[in-house]
């Protein structure tokens, strides 16, 4: 569980010593958990090549520099093989709402599960309950540490924006996806914000990326521009556009811009290359 840092001591009877609130400094830094050593974080640059597959076989032939692939369903062996083939790999997970197909789904009382998100199987989470859901998600982003992934891709990190069942509020939101980017480093992953266009501003110093769905569809790709000005990768799919209404648009924002289909195969076409 995250430490949240040392408490403001009481003063009961008379001032402590300078010697005793030295040495409770010293036991207080002791529990929380220390920043992984000997690996610095990977931090991918606008424009970089990606393959997004979260259903089918994997297919880990594309040639590109970044996977990104679900964190439950695949093993560290899979993430070593496609580091062997010089690919960096992103572990999907969802952070913001419940799957009741996942093997942790029993750790998730029912007090913290709302309407369904338009997914089957799927239920927003009341992200305000971070006594029941940081343990939880801690130990997730731990699995994909220990998998050996690269970064994680936080899922579902806008419910502030929909009907969740839950009364969040735009705090409630910041406060919870700067606590997930606050474990994912912990662990000495990287962390990508997930759509939440809104709060790019005040979120983008926290993230190390950006992952996107439909911003040319819905005319929102300009939104994501503060990342690509600090020099952080914006990782954005289109289901329903066909190449030729985005892929310009996206060579002049630096996006790294794929068409998929909505079930995430292994199915994808590239933003051609700019003439020269």
């Amino acid at each position: 569980m995250h430490v949240r840092g040392a408490a403001g001591v009481k003063r009961a009877g008379r001032p402590l010593t300078a010697a005793v609130l030295t040495l409770l400094v010293l036991l207080t830094g002791c529990t929380s958990a220390p920043e992984p050593s000997g690996k610095e974080r990977w931090r991918p640059g606008p424009g970089i090549g990606w393959q997004w597959q979260l259903s089918g076989r994997l297919d880990p032939t594309v040639d590109v520099p970044v996977y990104d692939i679900d964190g439950f369903d695949h093993k560290a062996s899979v993430v070593d093989d496609l580091h062997r083939r010089g690919r960096k790999v992103i572990c999907y997970l969802s952070t913001g709402a419940w799957e009741d197909f996942r093997p942790d789904a029993g750790k998730f009382p029912a007090s913290v599960r709302g309407r369904s998100n338009g997914w089957e199987g799927e239920y927003w989470l009341d992200i305000r309950r971070t006594d029941v859901l940081e343990p939880l998600m801690e130990r997730r982003i731990e699995m994909c540490a220990d998998k050996g992934f690269d970064a994680v891709e936080p899922d579902n990190m806008d419910g502030y924006r929909n009907r969740t069942g839950f009364p969040l509020t735009a705090a409630d939101q910041l406060r919870y996806n700067r606590l997930i980017a606050r474990i994912a480093h912990r662990h000495g992953l990287a962390v990508g914000l997930k759509n939440d266009l809104g709060q790019i501003p005040e979120l983008e110093p926290d993230f190390d990326f950006a992952v996107n769905e439909q911003c040319a569809q819905y005319e929102e790709c300009g939104e994501l521009t503060p990342f690509v000005k600090a020099g952080k990768a914006v990782f954005h799919v289109e289901y329903e556009l066909p190449v030729s209404r985005f892929c310009a648009e996206s060579r002049r924002l630096g996006l790294s811009s794929l068409l998929k289909k909505y079930e995430l195969g292994v199915e994808r076409e590239e933003c051609p290359k700019a003439r020269t």
